[in-house]
C-alpha cells in the first residue's frame, strides 16, 4: 500500500471519529450521587447526571432494598445536567448501592455519602464495577486523582491540543516551557472556577476550545515562515492563553459532580495532578511511537504530520460548528 493511500485512510478515520454522535463524546462525563444524613436514619439523596440537549444516559441509582422512599423527586434540568432530589429512610451501614445501566456506558459515577456522625465516604463506580458494598470501607478522596487522569485521556479535544503542541515545537526547551505554560494556565482557571471566583458558561467555553484546536491545526498546515509571529517566537504565550480556556473546560467535569467542601483544596489538587499525569502519558506515548517509527525506518515526518493535521482540523471544525450551534 502506498504512502498516499495510508495517508488518505488516516484522514478518513479521523474524520469518521470527528463525525461520531456528540453524545458519545459527552458520555464520559461523570455522574454524581450524593447521600447526606440530615437526621437519624433520614437521608437526602441528590442524583446528578450530564445531559446533551434532551438526551440522557439510561442510568438509575438503586439503593439498598430496606430503604424506604419518602417522596418522589421532581427532575430539574439545568441545561448541562439533570438533577433529581428525594428523601429516604434507611440504615446505610450495610447493603449495596448500584447504578443500573452503568455497565453499558463509558462514564463513571462519583458516590459520596455523608453520615450524621462519622467520616464521609467517597467511591468512584465504573462500568466494570457499577456497585459498592456499604459494609466495605471506601477509599479516600484519592478517587479525584483517577478522575483527573480519565478526564484528560477521554477528552479527545484536549489530547489533540497537547499533541498539536508537541508537533509544532521541535526545540525541547521551548516545548517544555510551552507545556508548562499550558499547565499553569489551566491550573489557575480550574481553581478559580471551582472556587466560584470566576465562572463562565460551559457551552461557549467548549466552543472556543474547539476553535483553539482549529487555530493550532491551521498553524501546523502553514510553512514555518508563514506562521503567526507569536507562534514562531513565543508559542508558550499562545499556550498560556488557550490554557486559560481549557482550564474552564476541565472545571466543567468537576461542576458536574461537585467537590467535598471539607476537603476542597486536596480534592482539587488531586484532580489537577491527575490531569497532568494524563497529559504526560499522552506526550510519552506519542514520543515513544515516533522513536520506534524512526528506528524501524517507517517514519516520514512531513507526510504523516500533514495527514494528522488535516484530520485534526476536520475534527476541530466539526466540534466548533456543533458546539456553537448548541449554544444558540
Amino acid at each position: 500500500m502506498t504512502r498516499e493511500i495510508c495517508t488518505a485512510l488516516l484522514v478518513l478515520l479521523l474524520a469518521m471519529a470527528a463525525l461520531a454522535p456528540p453524545a458519545a463524546a459527552h458520555e464520559v462525563r461523570p455522574a454524581y450521587l450524593a447521600i447526606e444524613e440530615v437526621a437519624e436514619g433520614l437521608h437526602q439523596v441528590t442524583w446528578k447526571q450530564p445531559v446533551l440537549g434532551d438526551r440522557r444516559l439510561p442510568l438509575e441509582p438503586v439503593l439498598p432494598e430496606h430503604c424506604e422512599v419518602l417522596n418522589d423527586g421532581l427532575p430539574e434540568h439545568t441545561g448541562a445536567a439533570l438533577i433529581i432530589r428525594w428523601d429516604v429512610r434507611c440504615d446505610l451501614s450495610h447493603g449495596t448501592i448500584m447504578i443500573d445501566g452503568l455497565s453499558r456506558t463509558l462514564t463513571d459515577v462519583m458516590v459520596r455519602i455523608t453520615p450524621l456522625d462519622g467520616e464521609q465516604i467517597s467511591r468512584m463506580l465504573k462500568p466494570e464495577a457499577p456497585y459498592m458494598d456499604l459494609s466495605d470501607p471506601a477509599p479516600p478522596i484519592a478517587a479525584y486523582l483517577f478522575l483527573g487522569v480519565e478526564h484528560l485521556l477521554f477528552g479527545i479535544d484536549h489530547i489533540l491540543f497537547v499533541i498539536g503542541l508537541v508537533l509544532f515545537i521541535r526545540d525541547r526547551w521551548m516545548l517544555l516551557k510551552t507545556i508548562t505554560a499550558f499547565t499553569l494556565a489551566h491550573s489557575v482557571t480550574l481553581a478559580l472556577s471551582v472556587l466560584d471566583l470566576v465562572r463562565l458558561p460551559q457551552g461557549p467555553v467548549e466552543a472556543v476550545i474547539a476553535l483553539s484546536i482549529l487555530f493550532l491545526a491551521r498553524e501546523l498546515m502553514l510553512p514555518e515562515t508563514e506562521r503567526s509571529a507569536i507562534m514562531r517566537i513565543r508559542p508558550w504565550l499562545m499556550a498560556f492563553a488557550f490554557g486559560l480556556l481549557h482550564g474552564f473546560g476541565f472545571a466543567g467535569a468537576l461542576a458536574d459532580i461537585g467537590l467535598p467542601r471539607d476537603d476542597l483544596a486536596l480534592s482539587l489538587f488531586l484532580f489537577n495532578v491527575g490531569i497532568e499525569i494524563g497529559q504526560l502519558m499522552v506526550i510519552a506515548v506519542m514520543l515513544g511511537i515516533a522513536w520506534l517509527a524512526r528506528r524501524a525506518g517507517a517514519f516520514h515526518s512531513p507526510v504523516w504530520q500533514q495527514a494528522f493535521t488535516v484530520g485534526m482540523g476536520i475534527a476541530a471544525a466539526y466540534w466548533t460548528v456543533d458546539r456553537t450551534w448548541a449554544v444558540f
